[in-house]
C-alpha cells in the first residue's frame, strides 16, 4: 500500500443517494473534514429508477384509464390511443429532470470532498478507495439497495429485467410477466396493465406487501383481480426461454386447468438486497445480521458501538426516502459529533403504494398488533361513501386501530381513493399522540372522501372502554 495516497478525515460518508447525501450536509455541521465517496451511478434510487420515474408512468397510465372509465359518467369516448414511444420519451425526459436536480447537488461539492470510487473497509476506521487509504474518525455507510434475483430466474437472458430497466425502454411492449405483488409489483404492474400491456402478476407465499392485516389485504386481492391476472399463490410449474419469448407454465387456481403462456419481458419485483457485499465488512468488529447488514441502533443509526453510523435503504428496514433522508440526517450528525452522539427525531411510518385504489399504511401496522388483547379495530368501507361514489372511485376499505382503554391511535392499514392524503393526516395524528376523540374534534369538510375517515373514527369510538 506504499504507493497508494493516505488521508486522515474526520467522517467519511459512503454512498451519495437519498441518505448519503443528507449524512454529507449534517457531518458538515461538524467538520469540514468530510468526505462524499461514490462509486455507483448518481442521482439517487428514488429519482433514477424509483420513486419519480415510475409515478411518471403511472400518471400516463391514470390519464389513459380516465379515458376507458368515461362512460360510468355518460360521457362517451372512443378507447385511448396510447402511443408507447411518447410515454416513454416523457417519462425518461421527466426522469432525467428531476436526476439532473440531484447532479446539480453533487457537483458543487469540492473535488477534496468527493471521492468518485468503490470504498472498502481495512478496518473499523480505514477505508481503501481506489490508490487512496482513508483513515476516519467516523464513517457512515448509505450504499443503498439493488433488486433481487431469484435463483428460478436464470437463463433468461435480456428478456429478465428489473424495474431500473424500464425506464430505459423507448416504447412499450406488448407483454410483461410480473414476480412478486408488492409495491414495486403492483404499481408497475397496473401501469402497464392500464397502457395497454398484457400483463400477469405472479406471487407465491400469498401475500400482498406491504399488507399485514388480512381483511384488508383479502378485499385489495379482489380488487385487482378484477382487473388484471393475479394470483399471490401461484403453482408455477415451469419458466423457461423458448422463441425468444419467456414460457409460463402454471396452474390456474380457478379451474385448476394447466396454463401455458409467452411474455416478452419477466420484471422480477421479489425485493431488494443491501449493498454491502462488497464492503469488506468482514474486515471490521462489527457485528452482523444473517443478511451481512451490521447491528445497528434505530435511534441514533449507530453500530453497536463503534464510530460506524448506518442509514437508508443498505439497513433492510424501511425502503423510503423520506426514512433515508431522516436516517441520513441523524446518521451524519451523530458521525460528526462522535463520540457525543445523541437520539435523532424519527417520524411515524407511513408507506404508501401508488395502486389505484392506494394502498396506506401509517403507524403501528396490524403485524405489530395482532395478538394484543387491548387493541379493537374500527371499520370502514368506501364503497358508499359519498364523494368517493361521485368520484366512481368507490373501492376500498380502512381499519383503525385503538387503545382500548386510553382510546389512542395506533396506527391503520387501508386500501381506498387518495389513501396518500388520508395517510398523511392520519401520521401526523399517530406522531402528535393523539387519541381517537382528539381526532374527531378535528374539522371535516363536506363533502369530501375525509368523512370516510370520520366514520372509521366513530367506528373505533364505539368499541373503547372509555
Amino acid at each position: 500500500m506504499s504507493h497508494k495516497e493516505i488521508r486522515q478525515v474526520d467522517v467519511a460518508v459512503i454512498g451519495a443517494g437519498s441518505a448519503g447525501l443528507p449524512a454529507f450536509r449534517a457531518a458538515q455541521k461538524h467538520t469540514e473534514n468530510v468526505v462524499l465517496i461514490e462509486g455507483g451511478t448518481h442521482g439517487t434510487t428514488c429519482a433514477r429508477v424509483g420513486c419519480m420515474p415510475s409515478k411518471l408512468l403511472i400518471a400516463a397510465a391514470e390519464a389513459a384509464h380516465s379515458v376507458e372509465t368515461a362512460s360510468g359518467f355518460g360521457v362517451y369516448t372512443s378507447k385511448p390511443t396510447i402511443n408507447g414511444q411518447d410515454v416513454m420519451r416523457r417519462v425518461r425526459s421527466e426522469r432525467d429532470r428531476f436526476v439532473g436536480f440531484v447532479l446539480e447537488g453533487v457537483e458543487k461539492i469540492a473535488p477534496l470532498n468527493h471521492l468518485r470510487n468503490h470504498a472498502r473497509f481495512l478496518d473499523d476506521h480505514t477505508l481503501e478507495v481506489g490508490n487512496t487509504i482513508l483513515e476516519a474518525k467516523s464513517i457512515v455507510i448509505a450504499t443503498g439497495s439493488s433488486p433481487k434475483i431469484m435463483p428460478m430466474f436464470d437463463g433468461l437472458a435480456e428478456h429478465l429485467i428489473v424495474n431500473d430497466d424500464i425506464f430505459e425502454w423507448e416504447t412499450l411492449p406488448e407483454s410483461v410477466a410480473v414476480f412478486g405483488p408488492g409495491v414495486i409489483g403492483l404499481e408497475l404492474g397496473q401501469a402497464l396493465h392500464r397502457l395497454g400491456v398484457r400483463i400477469r402478476i405472479f406471487g407465491r407465499s400469498g401475500s400482498l406487501k406491504p399488507i399485514s392485516d388480512m381483511g384488508i389485504r383479502d378485499y385489495a386481492e379482489k380488487v385487482f383481480q378484477s382487473e388484471f391476472p393475479l394470483d399471490t399463490k401461484a403453482n408455477l410449474l415451469s419458466l423457461e426461454l423458448e422463441n425468444e419469448q419467456v414460457k409460463i407454465r402454471f396452474i390456474d387456481r380457478e379451474d385448476e386447468e394447466e396454463i401455458e403462456e409467452h411474455f416478452d419481458f419477466l420484471l422480477a419485483a421479489t425485493g431488494r438486497s443491501p449493498n454491502v457485499e462488497n464492503l469488506g465488512l468482514e474486515n471490521t468488529l462489527l457485528e452482523l445480521d444473517s443478511h451481512g447488514v451490521p447491528l445497528f441502533d434505530p435511534g441514533t443509526m449507530q453500530c453497536g458501538n463503534s464510530s460506524i453510523f448506518i442509514a437508508g435503504d443498505v439497513n433492510n428496514v424501511l425502503p423510503f426516502l423520506h426514512e433515508a433522508a431522516d436516517e441520513g440526517e441523524i446518521a451524519g450528525d451523530n458521525a460528526g459529533r462522535f463520540p457525543d452522539i445523541k437520539t435523532g427525531l424519527r417520524r411515524s411510518p407511513v408507506s404508501v403504494v401508488f395502486c389505484d385504489p392506494q394502498i396506506a399504511i401509517v403507524g403501528q401496522s396490524w403485524k405489530e398488533l395482532e395478538g394484543q388483547e387491548n387493541v379493537v379495530t374500527g371499520k370502514m368501507s368506501f364503497e358508499n361513501q359519498g364523494r368517493s361514489r361521485v368520484m366512481l372511485k368507490n373501492k376500498g376499505l380502512m381499519h383503525i386501530y385503538a387503545d382500548r382503554s386510553s382510546g389512542l391511535f395506533l396506527g391503520s392499514e387501508f386500501i381506498g381513493p387518495h389513501a396518500e392524503h388520508l395517510a398523511h393526516l392520519l401520521s401526523w395524528a399517530h406522531q402528535q399522540k393523539m387519541t381517537i376523540q382528539q381526532m374527531l374534534e378535528m374539522p371535516f369538510y363536506h363533502p369530501v372522501i375525509e368523512e370516510g375517515l370520520r366514520t372509521a373514527l366513530r367506528n373505533v369510538k364505539a368499541e373503547l372502554s372509555l
